[in-house]
């Protein structure tokens, strides 16, 4: 987690989780999201689906790794972790170590976790339903997020598993080329920066304290909830939930994280690299994701190298001249200006053709758009697997939380296959037109021969 690039694309169509709650008859209907906000700031966005007495909650913050400090790259990330590594004692319930803590959630059969991103630090909990059950899981969670023991020995031991990880990472090309790409594309924004072992050594418990008590509060708070309750029990479920994070808390508005600075110029890093397959990612900075291109950039993308074997990245260069065995495009839009990119292995002696045919590709691609056979296709592709987004109660509330978290309109699941079929071959073209510039592109290769 610590080592990987902001990059990373985030494929929507995930392989169906066995076992959940169904929820696809969602795709076909209304999906009433409410929303409201809590007497402490807290907003609140909540699905009732009755299937199965289950509960799934997403808690988001404003506090990923773009708000690490400087010199301190994977706080946000290590402070997440290290929220399951023990709670604090509070009044008549004994403090728990990582061991009892993992025993308790076992007992009880519930799930919690906790992670962070390049924009959130988010906790999410899976229980059954029942009052009597959940009332125990929503105590101990709320532990976690508030009242975290950060013990230092655990920190100690845990930081040289992480500083060893990353040593490990660092003699893999990929992870080379994603490093490299990464503080190419985005320069010294914080979506560029990624923890080492001088950034590691530099963390303190002291200063996890410190960053959860800045930016974790109940009025910084986003909570997607889904499943078999009654709009009143989820209100008393967030307000649980964010019962032992300071109620007098800052909530004043956190400083704005600039934007990502555009390319001025091409740029070309060649890394000297042992290995059978040379690693190449070429791109630029990409979009938000509040952008009203989004529909019109996915459907483009899915044409250009997101769409698998149809893609006509794939056609060029991997069917007709076989210089990859797979080839990719995307982006990942944030609250910042995520990456786009393309991205395939090959071998060294025929990297630098393999660039060639994959700029020619996206220039004449960004020029011409995709033609209405290909936008119909994707738009097919795409619309006829959208129930899969929607068929479990765990997909869901991350749809909820995507909602939530970048304030996209209550009906965005709604509408989202009529505004996808409204795209038009204009539309792409004028998008990409606006987002990419193919001449201001960075070329990382690791592994080519020169």
């Amino acid at each position: 987690m610590l080592t990987t690039t902001h990059m990373i694309f985030n494929q929507a169509r995930a392989a169906l989780a066995a076992g959940l709650v169904a929820a696809s008859a969602c795709a076909h209907a209304a999906l009433p999201i409410q929303h409201w906000t809590q007497p402490s700031g807290a907003k609140v966005y909540f699905v009732e689906v009755d299937a199965l007495p289950i509960v799934d909650v997403q808690i988001d913050f404003d506090a990923g790794n773009r708000r690490d400090p400087s010199g301190q790259a994977g706080l946000a990330d290590v402070m997440a972790e290290m929220t399951e590594k023990g709670v604090q004692a509070d009044g008549k319930l004994a403090a728990l170590d990582e061991n009892a803590l993992g025993e308790a959630w076992a007992d009880m059969g519930a799930s919690f976790d906790a992670s962070a991103g390049a924009d959130r630090l988010s906790f999410t909990l899976r229980s059954l339903s029942r009052p009597e059950l959940l009332t125990q899981v929503l105590t101990l969670a709320s532990r976690q997020i508030g009242q975290p023991a950060f013990p230092d020995a655990v920190w100690q031991r845990e930081r040289e598993r992480y500083v060893a990880a990353i040593k490990e990472a660092n003699t893999k090309p990929g992870t080379i080329a994603g490093r490299a790409f990464g503080k190419a594309v985005y320069g010294t924004h914080p979506y560029g920066v990624e923890s080492d072992e001088a950034s590691l050594r530099a963390i303190q418990v002291a200063d996890m304290r410190a960053f959860h008590q800045r930016f974790l509060a109940p009025c910084r708070a986003k909570l997607s909830i889904v499943g078999a309750l009654s709009r009143a029990q989820a209100d008393q479920v967030a307000t649980a939930l964010l019962a032992r994070l300071p109620a007098s808390a800052d909530c004043a508005a956190l400083p704005p994280v600039a934007e990502v600075a555009p390319l001025q110029a091409p740029r070309v890093e060649r890394i000297p690299f042992a290995s059978a397959q040379a690693h190449v990612l070429i791109g630029q900075p990409g979009y938000l994701r509040r952008d009203p291109d989004h529909f019109a950039l996915t459907l483009g993308n899915y044409v250009l190298g997101g769409g698998g074997f149809v893609s006509r990245l794939t056609e060029q260069v991997r069917e007709k001249r076989g210089l990859a065995y797979s080839v990719y495009s995307g982006f990942s839009p944030g609250l910042n200006a995520g990456a786009f990119a393309i991205g395939f292995q090959t071998r060294p002696d025929q990297a630098d053709e393999a660039v060639k045919v994959a700029r020619e590709v996206l220039q004449n691609f960004v020029a011409d758009g995709p033609t209405e056979a290909e936008l119909q296709a994707a738009k097919d592709n795409l619309i006829g697997g959208f129930p899969l987004l929607l068929d479990s109660n765990r997909k869901l509330v991350g749809n909820v939380a995507n909602i939530a978290w970048n304030d996209l309109p209550l009906d965005y699941l709604d509408t989202w296959k009529a505004r996808m079929n409204a795209v038009t071959v204009e539309q792409v073209k004028a998008a990409f037109a606006r987002k990419l510039q193919p001449a201001n592109m960075v070329t990382v290769l690791v592994g080519a021969k020169p």
